[in-house]
């Protein structure tokens, strides 16, 4: 097994999330590094692009949340191997992406700026991207997005509607996926009781 240290922010959530979970509920070791965002300015400056999540495989750095989710699939057991179900994975984890993107440019706003473009996504983007996700999710059955079993698809959307459930991000309701594609809501529920991923988050809290 290769030598991981996977570099991101000291939070729970975000774009390394689902890379952390892949690698806990496969059992794979890796270097969990976290910091602060003061130290942000400083850990950019070593990144190709001067982003994260970053990870080390065996000394050399790769960059790409989706490819490093990816790579943590296949060596965690959760990304298919059946050429179809993996196409509706990236799928799948490609549009979570894409809306996290149309998000990504607000935080770097503030005031009436920030609250006039969050409410054009709930009133445009977040419900079309949503109920295409719960759509796809029925199609497959209702349980699981892609192999009838937990992949890294699964996780990416937990991370999300998960942060969109929290109320961390102003402006955006937290009954929003619950008014929009309650069935997400079943499945974030769901996934958050697998017994690996409630043993992930107990370990912080037991801190």
């Amino acid at each position: 097994m290769p030598q991981l240290k996977l570099s991101y922010f000291d939070m729970h959530g975000g774009r390394a999330e689902p890379v952390r979970l892949a690698l806990h509920i496969g059992g794979v070791a890796f270097d969990d590094h976290r910091f602060t965002f003061p130290e942000f300015a400083e850990v950019r400056k070593a990144t190709p692009f001067g982003q994260v999540p970053t990870l080390d495989v065996d000394g050399t750095q790769f960059t790409q949340s989706d490819a490093l989710l990816r790579f943590a699939g296949k060596l965690s057991g959760l990304y298919p191997t059946d050429p179809l179900q993996a196409l509706y994975c990236d799928e799948v984890t490609y549009v979570v992406e894409e809306a996290g993107a149309k998000m990504g440019p607000t935080f770097r706003m503030s005031g009436e700026e920030q609250k006039a473009a969050r409410l054009a996504l709930v009133n445009g983007s977040m419900p079309v991207y949503l109920g295409w996700l719960q759509q796809r999710l029925q199609a497959q059955g209702g349980e699981f997005f892609a192999d009838g079993r937990l992949t890294v698809a699964d996780l990416k959307v937990w991370v999300d509607v998960r942060a969109l459930n929290s109320g961390r991000f102003d402006h955006v309701p937290t009954d929003l996926v619950e008014r929009v594609a309650p069935a997400l809501n079943a499945h974030m529920q769901r996934i958050g009781e697998t017994p690996a991923i409630k043993a992930y988050y107990a370990q912080f809290a037991a801190k």
